[in-house]
């Protein structure tokens, strides 16, 4: 059996006070936490090298962790050793005598499984064995999720899975600290979704349409596919057919998140693939789109976009307003010069999709911008001003890109919670 440390937990009695250290005073990054339901517990990583130190906050009164800190004060808890076959390991250390607290691994943080070996066999100390979990080997997510907003509702939709530069998706940042959040493959590739949104008030509203089915990109291209296009079938997932859709309304007009806005016909003829909707789009955005010499024209498809205009059914929107009752674009720049947030009300209750602003949730972090980017200043100031409202607001956020997580709260600390809807 191999086994490498993976990270060391410490038990906290006060997540400030630890963070004033760790991060204020060493000036360590500290991802953004997790919550393990199963434990009780919220898990705050820092990155340390090839190996990080894991925070543990009791979430419940009665949590292991919780039982700890009354018993023993805060401090070192135990060390984790991450192993290839957790099941494996498990089999070896029993039949060598070991006194294993699980015999069967369990849901850690992270996505991985764990397990942990009793300290009376470890000569004092609670050892946590750990085997990462790849993705692709995780339960697909659902086509289409639901979730209640005042009187409207809202559905994520699944258009599938690609990859795309983990340079590119985290710019400056280094790979050391992205890495365990976002693992890279062999060609430093991490792992992404592609989430449009559906709004059904008074009128039934898509927002974005994923990098839709016209094209073959391959394996090769800027967007790694990873398995077919799946809009269609999350429409239906909905309840939904392409003709029910009223508004198509773009955040941006990059391909992978207007391609499925239109799509060949039989006569292999490119069409709005939504025949009844209106599609509503920042005139900035579609000159800098149209523009043979505009930046960052490689991400732009005009397939996508201009048989919209040719086809009478494209709106033009020159600043924020309302779209339809209860959902409202913002302009915030920063990935592209128009890029736009939606903001949607109702009931006194408030979702924001920041599309590529905060593509991820890894992405809360202020300073953690995409390369891709053309004004990171911007998007810095943006994405600070957008989060404040979002708490300010208790604001439900929806990602496109997450690969796990569609949408998550952010409490008065920062901290950001994934909500499951309903699928």
């Amino acid at each position: 059996m191999k086994a490498t440390l993976d990270h060391i937990g410490i038990a906290v009695k006060d997540v400030r006070e630890s963070l004033a250290f760790y991060r204020d005073a060493l000036g360590l990054e500290v991802e953004a936490p997790e919550e393990v339901p199963s434990q009780r517990v919220r898990a705050h990583f820092v990155p340390v090298g090839e190996s990080k130190l894991e925070l543990l906050e009791a979430t419940a009164s009665d949590s292991p962790i919780a039982k700890y800190v009354e018993k023993r004060g805060p401090g070192l808890h135990h060390i984790t050793l991450r192993v290839d076959d957790i099941r494996a390991a498990l089999q070896h250390l029993k039949a060598r005598g070991a006194r294993l607290v699980d015999e069967q691994p369990r849901p850690g943080a992270e996505g991985a499984l764990v397990a942990f070996i009793h300290p009376a066999s470890a000569h004092g100390v609670l050892v946590e064995l750990k085997e990462v979990v790849s993705r692709e080997s995780q339960t697909a997510p659902a086509l289409a999720t639901r979730y209640t907003l005042g009187a409207v509702e809202l559905i994520s939709l699944f258009d599938g899975f690609f990859r795309m530069d983990g340079g590119a998706m985290f710019g400056t940042v280094p790979k050391t600290a992205w890495a365990g959040r976002a693992p890279a493959d062999e060609f430093n590739r991490i792992h992404l979704a592609l989430r449009p949104l559906v709004v059904r008030g008074m009128r039934t509203m898509l927002i974005d349409s994923g990098l839709g089915d016209k094209r073959d990109l391959g394996k090769n291209s800027v967007y790694a596919l990873e398995g077919p296009r799946l809009l269609d079938r999350a429409l239906e997932a909905a309840g939904l057919k392409p003709t029910d859709i009223d508004i198509v309304l773009a955040t941006h007009l990059h391909a992978d998140h207007a391609g499925g806005f239109t799509v060949r016909d039989s006569h292999g003829r490119i069409v709005p693939r939504f025949p009844r909707a209106r599609y509503v789009v920042r005139r900035g955005e579609w000159e800098t789109a149209t523009d043979p010499n505009g930046p960052g024209r490689n991400i732009y498809a005009a397939e996508d976009f201009v048989p919209l205009r040719e086809a009478g059914v494209l709106e033009m929107v020159d600043d924020d307003q309302t779209i339809m009752p209860g959902v409202r674009v913002q302009r915030t720049g920063g990935h592209t010069v128009h890029h736009q947030a939606i903001w949607i009300e109702s009931g006194g209750r408030c979702a924001v999709y920041p599309a590529d602003l905060i593509p991820t949730s890894v992405h809360l972090t202020p300073d953690w911008i995409a390369s891709l980017d053309l004004f990171p200043l911007d998007t810095l100031t943006a994405k600070q001003a957008l989060v404040a409202r979002t708490i300010e607001q208790k604001a439900l956020m929806f990602f496109a890109h997450d690969p796990e997580a569609e949408a998550v709260t952010i409490s008065a600390e920062g901290r950001a919670t994934r909500v499951v809807g309903e699928e």
